[in-house]
């Protein structure tokens, strides 16, 4: 656990950060987020002393970091930058393995965690691991990036703008890798982000910030239901109950009792669509390769006429995804609904544009918005399959 009490940070006659008090449980996220200025990386800073704070307490698991040399601090707290921060002439392995040889780990110790950190955030040791930054994608080098700030397994990890410097599609891959590494390793994070939506999807608590000082520190859902000020209301957004999407899984709402054959499209007929809206078609390993439109096959048309054929990379969701992107994938593709594969790309069921649709309405945050006459966007026809 990480814990401030009336930390305090003045430059001068300036007060950068005036009495923040919060609680990071063990092996939670907790987001920093507000406008420029406001003190966010001032407060995750003063952590692991890189800046020293002019009054409070802050301690991790019951220690106070004042008791300790910031040397030794440093390396038992994991740190990650929006710029990376990777040596140009050591390689990747090198890079990871700098703290732990600072720790003086044994050099078998030290190459096993390094294959296995590289594995973890998704790069094949054989191909990155004597690799130079240079000859890395941005992606990857925050990949590394993350890799050595896990190196000597630290219980407390601070990311700072960790994937701000990268393009949309590649910032949205590695907000999913850290999810999925967040579930392995349950690491305790303090992450600042100028991103709403990267907080909401990444944060399991928000500590929204303003002139230094805390506005409102509480779980995702709560400051999107019931922000504590106007402040609170105004920054989160008009689409309070669109961004809570993010908070939501599309294994959440899935339906799994789909209908599905590898038998060809030839052989499908008006009785095997008793099921709902389409039959899937997948090979002999269940990977999706289209689906046929009942709506249409009833019309008279013949099946292999009725069939779509698609790259599941293209044409559906996994049940990681979050039902925001979810939609966004639907509006992009035209589908009311959408296939869910695993990661190789079998298919596992389906999720609706009705079921999303449900989960906004439920949400505190739905209800506020139409209280105040918002517009979701949310289409008028609630029927399930492909927009007509």
């Amino acid at each position: 656990m990480i814990r401030l009490t009336e930390v305090t940070k003045r430059y001068g006659e300036t007060l950068a950060v005036d009495r923040i008090s919060l609680e990071v449980p063990t092996g939670e996220v907790s987001v920093l987020i507000g406008p420029s200025g406001c003190g966010k990386t001032t407060t995750l800073r003063m952590i692991n002393r890189l800046i020293e704070p002019t009054s409070g307490l802050i301690e991790i698991d019951g220690e106070d970091v004042m008791s300790v040399s910031p040397e030794e601090l440093r390396r038992r707290i994991g740190y990650v930058i929006q710029s990376v921060g990777l040596f140009p002439h050591l390689t990747v392995a090198e890079n990871i393995a700098t703290v732990p040889r600072l720790l003086g780990w044994k050099r078998e110790r030290i190459a096993s965690r390094v294959r296995e950190l590289l594995a973890v955030v998704g790069l094949e040791p054989a191909e990155y691991a004597e690799k130079y930054p240079r000859q890395l994608s941005g992606g990857q080098a925050q990949r590394v990036g993350v890799a050595r700030a896990l190196a000597a397994d630290p219980p407390v990890l601070l990311m700072d703008e960790p994937f701000g410097a990268v393009d949309p599609l590649t910032r949205e891959r590695l907000q999913a890798a850290f999810e999925r590494i967040q579930r392995e390793v349950r690491k305790t994070v303090v992450l600042v982000t100028h991103d709403v939506d990267e907080a909401i999807r990444l944060g399991d608590r928000i500590a929204l910030m303003r002139t230094g000082r805390l506005e409102q520190y509480d779980a995702p859902e709560a400051l999107l239901d019931h922000p504590a000020s106007k402040f609170v209301h105004d920054f989160v957004g008009a689409d309070r109950a669109l961004k809570r999407l993010g908070r939501v899984r599309v294994a959440d709402v899935m339906r799994t009792d789909v209908v599905m054959t590898a038998d060809g499209t030839r052989k499908i007929d008006v009785a095997a669509c008793s099921g709902g809206r389409f039959v899937y078609l997948v090979d002999d390993d269940g990977v999706l390769e289209g689906w046929v439109d009942c709506r249409v096959l009833a019309a008279g048309t013949p099946a292999e006429e009725a069939g779509t054929r698609v790259d599941w990379r293209e044409a559906a969701a996994t049940p990681d995804t979050t039902l925001k992107d979810a939609l966004s994938q639907m509006l992009g593709l035209g589908f009311r609904d959408l296939a869910v594969v695993d990661d190789r790309g079998r298919l596992l069921g389906e999720v609706s544009l009705r079921a999303i649709e449900q989960t906004m309405s439920g949400s505190d945050a739905h209800v506020s918005n139409l209280a105040e006459g918002e517009v979701l966007g949310a289409p008028a026809d609630t029927g399930e399959g492909e927009v007509e």
